[in-house]
């Protein structure tokens, strides 16, 4: 496998991390880590399931402390702290703070081993925070002192995200087979967080089971296998400027499901976004 192809693999998770939202909309009223355990256990399931076709694929769980260390620390680290910031700070700030994990990305690459950070990688990834700020920036509204945690837990959020998708790549021999497993460990703590802090609330239409079913197979599942082929082998820089992407997307498909309204800001965001985009991509448009 290129490079190249890797990386457009890697994009593939970009484009489905942004149906999350639309999805997650239209599963109801189910509680966050209720819901993480279920759609992580379906994709953790969808993964294990390719193995009856693979079993040579099996040993690829024989992983070492470390390996689940990084991976379940990442998949539900991320998503627990996440899920507590939006719990405890308003969503506009927590957002506009856990979506610094693609600069970072950008900037973490540089610590790999025969990784180059350049100029136009930096240029692009600040384009698409900028684009990033005007598009959920419209909500902000301040905080008060007891919403700090919620900040401080959006702040963590993005460099667990960012850090976890880099050593993915210093973890490049581990197979991307491994990340069933993570799903589903992560699928057993979000159960257990759901227990503890949450009251069972179970989706009332076939509707909401479809889109949980959807979550599941997509955004919560397929992405992170075909994010860590992406992080792995891929342009690390690309994918990192080219995240930003996600919560333009994602706004525009809330407004084609109607859940949100068309403005001049998402336009302008759209441009900034893209524009960083292509300018952090411009390696991969090269003639080889």
């Amino acid at each position: 496998m290129t490079p190249r192809t890797a990386t457009l693999i890697g994009l593939s998770a970009i484009l489905m991390w942004s149906l999350l939202a639309a999805m997650t909309v239209a599963t109801g009223k189910i509680p966050a880590f209720q819901l993480a355990a279920i759609t992580f256990a379906i994709g953790g399931l969808v993964g294990f399931s390719t193995f009856i076709a693979r079993p040579e694929a099996l040993p690829a769980l024989q992983q070492p402390p470390l390996v689940w260390a990084v991976g379940v620390g990442g998949l539900f680290g991320y998503h627990a702290l996440y899920f507590l910031a939006l719990r405890f700070a308003p969503p506009a700030e927590a957002g506009l703070l856990n979506y610094l994990w693609p600069l970072l990305i950008v900037l973490f690459s540089s610590f790999l081993p025969g990784e180059r950070l350049a100029a136009h990688h930096i240029i692009g990834a600040l384009a698409g925070l900028a684009g990033t700020v005007l598009l959920i920036g419209g909500g902000l509204s301040g905080f008060a002192p007891g919403q700090l945690p919620g900040l401080f837990a959006a702040f963590v959020a993005a460099f667990v995200w960012a850090s976890y998708s880099v050593m993915s790549r210093r973890l490049k021999a581990v197979p991307t087979d491994a990340v069933a497993g993570f799903c589903l460990a992560t699928a057993l703590l979000a159960a257990l967080m759901h227990a503890l802090l949450e009251t069972t609330v179970w989706p009332e239409t076939a509707g909401q089971w479809l889109a949980i079913v959807a979550l599941g197979l997509g955004p919560v599942g397929a992405a992170f296998y075909t994010w860590d082929v992406g992080m792995k082998r891929g342009d690390i820089r690309v994918l990192g400027a080219a995240s930003y992407a996600t919560p333009l997307l994602s706004t525009l498909f809330l407004v084609l499901a109607g859940f949100a309204k068309p403005s001049a800001n998402i336009a302008l965001a759209a441009v900034l976004i893209a524009g960083g985009g292509l300018i952090a991509a411009k390696d991969l448009f090269r003639r080889r």
